[in-house]
């Protein structure tokens, strides 16, 4: 980041920001405030443009929490623990508290949270804004189900409770709302009570995507289930892996070694990725050879699992994302309905593996029943890919033939992980968006949150 200035009470910086994927980097003015008068002071404050957009730790891999106008407001500082019941496990904190600094303060004390995406370098600001998912969707689903209420500082300098029986349409919106509506002031969340932090597992080797789609559907009733995808795998072994499924573990069922120790927690990992790998390192035979590996990673994992490894295998690196050097990478996931959801995944799997661009990891879930009173949530009940694309010429044209794929096949694509999507496209993915304009314009009628993604589909000017 360059020098701070001030402007009035807040100071700016001038920093190139970008999410996960590294792709757009874009230049942004920041600022950093560490209280709540200070984030009031930052979005009241005439900073020449007025637009604001809430960013915490950058792991939506596009562009919802970058913007070339206006400010970014960094919330990472905006972290304190305000209340916690051990009876119910229900916390309240600031936005900028993260899933990992939950993991830290209350898995010794039996409790983990109740809804986890695949990493937990994530701020619960952050987990409303996209409202996440994991593992578990089909049974706990997104990051709404455990959410009790919150507060949100809007445009306007108010700050509103929010929850379903305040300020509802408010409540509601802000899932999956990408930040457009106001910021995360702090939130009053559930945890999930747990007798250990280890998870029972295991680990189904399939063929082709007929037997994995049959052991997920077949597997409904375990709480945690993801499938890794060989990337490489085309005709008779198309969609070729490894079905993962898990529940908690008790006390009774660690070995005696882990029993002295049933909640313990993970140290941080040393291992860091310290430079973006030159592109010509991403080719065929590292997809190759990542994908061997992946495959005997999955087939041996172990009977019990930490939750480290179990929820957060990738953590285990820090900043992998450099691995796709410097131009970037995306992760293209949609969900399609389960009617037709086979044959509709063999056209998707099959067109990306005839375009040339290689894709370096598959992950397959089920989802479970969408929830009707979120507007812009990205979940419905069916089948869900996420694929990791490197950003290099041809993507873009890709991307748009199968969002074009995705949208006739009754699906949509996630916003949390997008940078690609075109405004018409989305405009159809997302059949109570109307209703999410209108709360919009009710909170927030001069659009001053906004970000590059909101512009890009016009969710804010």
């Amino acid at each position: 980041m360059a020098e701070a200035a001030k402007v009035g009470r807040t100071a700016l910086k001038t920093a190139t920001l970008a999410g996960w994927g590294n792709h757009p980097r874009v230049e942004c003015a920041v600022a950093r405030p560490e209280t709540v008068p200070a984030l009031r002071t930052a979005v009241d404050e005439d900073l020449g443009d007025p637009r604001r957009i809430a960013r915490g730790l950058g792991r939506s891999y596009g562009d919802p929490a970058v913007s070339d106008a206006g400010v970014v407001l960094d919330c990472t500082r905006l972290d304190r623990y305000l209340d916690f019941d051990p009876a119910t496990g229900t916390l309240t904190c600031e936005a900028g508290t993260t899933l990992e600094m939950i993991l830290r303060d209350f898995a010794p004390r039996g409790f983990l949270p109740m809804i986890t995406p695949g990493t937990k370098f994530v701020t619960v600001g952050g987990c409303i804004a996209n409202d996440v998912h994991g593992k578990a969707h089909h049974v706990d689903g997104c990051f709404s189900r455990c959410t009790e209420s919150f507060r949100v500082l809007l445009a306007d300098g108010r700050i509103l409770n929010a929850s379903p029986d305040e300020n509802a349409d408010l409540f509601w919106a802000s899932f999956g709302g990408m930040g457009l509506l106001g910021v995360i002031v702090d939130a009053t969340i559930r945890l999930r009570r747990v007798e250990t932090t280890f998870f029972r597992q295991t680990a189904l080797s399939v063929p082709n995507l007929d037997a994995m789609l049959d052991a997920l559907d077949a597997h409904q009733d375990v709480p945690y289930s993801v499938a890794w995808v060989d990337a490489l795998a085309t005709g008779a072994a198309l969609g070729r892996g490894v079905v993962t499924m898990g529940d908690h573990a008790t006390l009774a069922d660690l070995p005696e070694r882990q029993q002295a120790a049933p909640l313990a927690i993970s140290s941080p990992s040393p291992l860091v990725l310290p430079f973006e790998l030159p592109s010509a390192a991403l080719n065929t035979a590292t997809v190759r050879l990542l994908n061997l590996v992946l495959d005997q990673v999955q087939k041996r994992g172990a009977a019990i699992a930490h939750y480290e490894k179990f929820f957060y295998p990738l953590d285990f690196v820090g900043e992998w994302n450099r691995g796709y050097g410097p131009r970037g990478f995306t992760q293209y996931q949609f969900v399609v309905p389960l009617k037709g959801g086979r044959e509709n995944i063999r056209e998707l799997l099959s067109t990306i593996a005839a375009s040339g661009q290689s894709p370096f990891l598959n992950v397959l879930k089920r989802f479970g029943a969408e929830r009707p009173e979120t507007l812009l949530s990205f979940p419905f009940e069916g089948y869900t890919f996420a694929i990791d694309f490197p950003v290099r010429d041809g993507l873009t044209e890709l991307l748009a033939a199968l969002d074009a794929r995705v949208l006739a096949m009754g699906g949509r694509v996630y916003l949390g992980k997008d940078a690609f999507l075109q405004r018409d496209t989305f405009e159809a993915m997302y059949p109570r968006l109307d209703r999410w304009r209108a709360v919009k314009a009710k909170y927030d009628p001069d659009s001053v949150f906004s970000s590059n993604l909101g512009r890009r589909l016009g969710l804010s000017r």
